[in-house]
């Protein structure tokens, strides 16, 4: 129903000319059952994230230790993982493979393949290295549905209790009913004629705030020739539907108000705000699928959590001294 998404290595050593210190730049780390997690590894996974957090404030010694650490039981986790799904004999094709890429393609909006090079070479990815992580990914899917997401359930009541929680996150947003009357000024308009335009603006103003009908003001002196068929109707938009200058004005409008002249790149305009039209919530069937699946991916996120612990505490795992190195 759901569609979800050894040999034992060297220590490697670099040598400075005769007679200085040698610099360490490879060692095993870490030995999880038969396989090794080596420092260049996790020097290697640490870099995007050491480079992003020195970006923000430069990292002491402490910090990058800190990362190098976090990664190091990241890797950890994926050995354990991978072990596993060999232990299932896992295995994705190469039809997989070649589908989950084209789904990327589409999802992202990415006419061609030498598109897809383009963006990964732009990210310091080779198509060969994106394809392998893709791979473990398909894998540990997978592996996760057979070992974690099979023996989740998600309740009727646990969903209506979740979206009687969760109320204002599935309401629609309040819209508003406006209309306006336009006064239009060219970039190039001599001060004179601004100031005719701002004059006739004005008295408009003043009939719309004594109460006369705003529609019948628009139909008579607004320069938006709609707006002379439709009484200035600007119909039901939301939050970002309009130009700033406007929205910010009808914002601070409360229902029947006529707003002070407000003056924007095209001219001088009058809003009047009609409704407020508080959002609709929306029905529970609505919404009852993508209830479900937040609770389902959270569910699953906690399981794993604890799953992966479980795999941790029954693996034999092996932490080198590496003295400062990481």
């Amino acid at each position: 129903m759901r569609r979800y998404t050894c040999a034992l290595l060297l220590i490697s050593l670099f040598l400075a000319p005769a007679g200085a210190h040698a610099k360490v730049i490879n060692a095993i780390a870490a030995i999880v059952n038969d396989d090794i997690i080596t420092l260049y590894e996790i020097n290697r996974e640490a870099q995007p994230a050491l480079r992003e957090a020195d970006q923000k404030s430069p990292l002491d010694d402490a910090g990058r230790s800190k990362i190098r650490h976090t990664v190091l039981d990241q890797l950890i986790e994926k050995k354990l993982v991978e072990q596993k799904a060999k232990e299932l004999n896992i295995k994705i094709g190469d039809d997989e493979i070649r589908q989950a890429i084209e789904d990327v393609k589409r999802q992202n909006k990415i006419p061609s393949q030498e598109a897809l090079l383009g963006a990964l070479a732009s990210q310091g990815i080779t198509y060969d290295q994106y394809r392998a992580q893709l791979q473990e990914q398909l894998e540990r899917l997978r592996l996760v549905s057979i070992e974690v997401r099979s023996k989740i359930q998600v309740g009727e009541s646990e969903m209506r209790d979740y979206y009687e929680a969760n109320l204002a996150k599935y309401t629609e947003e309040e819209s508003f009913h406006a209309r306006h009357i336009f006064f239009r000024i060219s970039d190039k308009a001599p001060a004179e004629e601004i100031k005719r335009a701002m004059t006739t603006a004005l008295m408009v103003l003043a009939e719309a705030k004594s109460g006369k009908d705003f529609a019948g003001l628009a139909k008579s002196y607004s320069e938006d020739p709609a707006a002379r068929k439709d009484g200035g109707d600007l119909g039901v938009f939301k939050k970002g539907d309009m130009l700033p200058e406007l929205e910010q004005t009808i914002m601070a409008l409360k229902s029947g108000e006529v707003s002070e002249l407000v003056s924007t790149p095209a001219g001088f305009h009058i809003i009047k705000l009609e409704e407020r039209i508080k959002g609709k919530v929306k029905p529970f069937e609505s919404v009852k699928n993508e209830i479900e699946d937040t609770i389902y991916r959270k569910k699953s996120e906690d399981r794993f959590s604890q799953w992966a612990k479980e795999l941790r505490s029954k693996a034999s795992v092996e932490i080198k001294d590496l003295q400062g190195l990481l």
